[in-house]
């Protein structure tokens, strides 16, 4: 279901705890900004990106977003925060997600966009089962893998 603004309490509280282990594979607290936003730079984030939360009697267990962005290529859909609350994590659900995610991109999208942790290697081995390529010309942010797949 599509995220409402109430929802952002939650997401933070999500975010830290996904993010937390993100830290731990690739062995920085300090290069994850998601690890240090505020309730507010996350209230501020979610009125500029679609963003799609699910919920498991009553607790907010999974969240995505994405948004249409310009690139040298096109329009690309930068999908990000696919988040899965630790203790549902190896169920499919962040595949489900990721699935989502895609099925909802504008029609003008000719590719998507994400980047994870450079060790984070359950994720990055989900992208690539989801046909995205890792792009090693495209920058990343510090510690990160840039992964791309044509629409």
């Amino acid at each position: 279901m599509p995220a409402r603004p109430g929802d952002a309490g939650e997401l933070l509280t999500l975010q830290r705890a996904c993010w937390l282990q993100e830290a731990l594979a690739n062995d920085s607290l300090t290069d994850i900004p998601a690890i240090h936003e505020s309730l507010e730079e996350v209230q501020e984030w979610m009125a500029t990106w679609s963003t799609w939360v699910v919920r498991s009697e009553g607790r907010l267990v999974g969240a995505v977003r994405g948004r249409l962005e310009e690139s040298a290529d096109g329009p690309v859909w930068d999908i990000g925060r696919i988040m899965v609350a630790p203790d549902l994590q190896g169920r499919g659900l962040g595949r489900q997600l990721l699935e989502h995610i895609q099925v909802v991109a504008p029609p003008e999208a000719t590719a998507y966009v994400l980047f994870t942790g450079a060790r984070s290697t359950a994720n990055i081995r989900m992208y690539k089962k989801a046909g995205f390529r890792v792009r090693t010309d495209l920058e990343a942010p510090p510690l990160a893998v840039v992964l791309t797949k044509g629409r």
